[in-house]
Formats: structure tokens, C-alpha cells, sequence
């Protein structure tokens, strides 16, 4: 933050349009402010997921979720920066892998639910999807660093195994999908 903010309100906004951190202004309907909302609400779904009890291992990985969400958010308001690198992407593959290593193969298709935990892992895996198709929208008009939206795809990914580790740690079942019946 190039400087703090000692008032929240500026009234610049009041006309529709709000500021990049590169001074622009752009409206607030635009593809790269729904980009920054969506991820913004990405992190305050990880946040709600960290405010339950879970591992210490599952706190250490959202948490630099997390910051790394903010660079994200920095690339998006700072058209042109690069924050999130192949080390990212390749950081949040390792942790995937050491949280499946140990869980069953899915066999069945799971439905959010099972601990608090793991549904507020669920609903932030889905916001995580979102703010993915956005990111793809935003690349396709603007300029936009491919590995941010890597490391948003590999993140969902993660969040969906985590849902299974909370379910676990929490003493509870994933909730499996039970496909209707022909007739019934």
C-alpha cells in the first residue's frame, strides 16, 4: 500500500467508477473489478474456513492462501504486474499431493456438506471456480499473467481435497451423491 488510508470514504466512487492501484480509473461493472471482487470474496470464504478448528497443517496452507490471493488481487488492480509465479502454482501442487496421498479414491461423486468446516471449504472451492471463469474472461480482453490463473484453478483443486481432510479430522463422512433411480 503505497499509503494508508485514515478516511474509508472518498465519494470518487459516487459516479460509477472506482481506482487501479496504477491511478487509473475504470467503472465498477467492468471485467477486471468483477475479477477483484470475485477473488476478494475468494479469500473471505478461505477466512470463514479458518475461523473453524481445523488442522494445523490445513491453517498453514489456506493462511498462504490467503496472501497469495492478495498478490493476485495486486496483478488484477496493477494491470501489468507480475506477484504470482510458476513457484506458486508448483507449491500449491505439493501441498495437493501431500493431502491426498492418504485419502481414499473417489469412487462416487461428493456433495458439500459433512463438518462446518468442510462445507465453508466446499462454498469457497465453488467461489474458487467462479473467480476462475472471470479470471479466463478478463485474459481474453485484457492483459493478464497466466499463472495467476493457474494458481486460482490448482487452489480449487486443493480446496475440494481439503473438504475431505476437514470431514476426517472433523470425525465425519464425505457426503456422497446418490444418483435417483429410473422411476423413482
Amino acid at each position: 500500500m503505497g499509503h494508508r488510508l485514515s478516511k474509508i470514504y472518498t465519494r470518487t466512487g459516487d459516479d460509477g467508477t472506482t481506482g487501479l492501484g496504477d491511478g487509473t480509473r475504470t467503472s465498477k461493472d467492468g471485467l477486471r473489478i468483477e475479477a477483484l471482487g470475485a477473488v476478494d470474496e475468494l479469500n473471505c470464504a478461505i477466512g470463514r474456513v479458518l475461523a473453524a478448528e481445523v488442522p494445523a497443517q490445513v491453517r498453514q496452507c489456506l493462511d498462504r492462501a490467503q496472501h497469495d490471493l492478495f498478490e493476485v488481487g495486486a496483478e488484477i488492480s496493477l494491470p501489468g504486474q507480475v506477484r504470482i509465479k510458476e513457484e506458486h502454482v508448483a507449491r500449491l501442487e505439493k501441498e495437493l499431493d501431500a493431502f491426498n496421498e492418504n485419502l481414499p479414491p473417489l469412487k462416487e461423486f461428493i456433495l458439500p456438506g459433512g463438518t462446518a468446516a468442510a462445507a465453508d471449504a466446499h462454498f469457497a472451492r465453488a467461489v474458487c471456480r467462479r473467480a476462475e471463469r472471470i479470471l479466463v474472461a478478463l485474459g481474453k480482453h485484457e492483459e493478464m499473467a497466466d499463472d495467476s490463473r493457474r494458481y486460482v484453478n490448482r487452489l480449487s483443486d486443493l480446496l475440494f481435497v481439503l473438504t475431505r481432510i476437514l470431514n476426517r479430522a472433523g470425525g465425519r463422512e464425505d457426503v456422497y451423491w446418490r444418483p435417483a433411480k429410473p422411476g423413482g
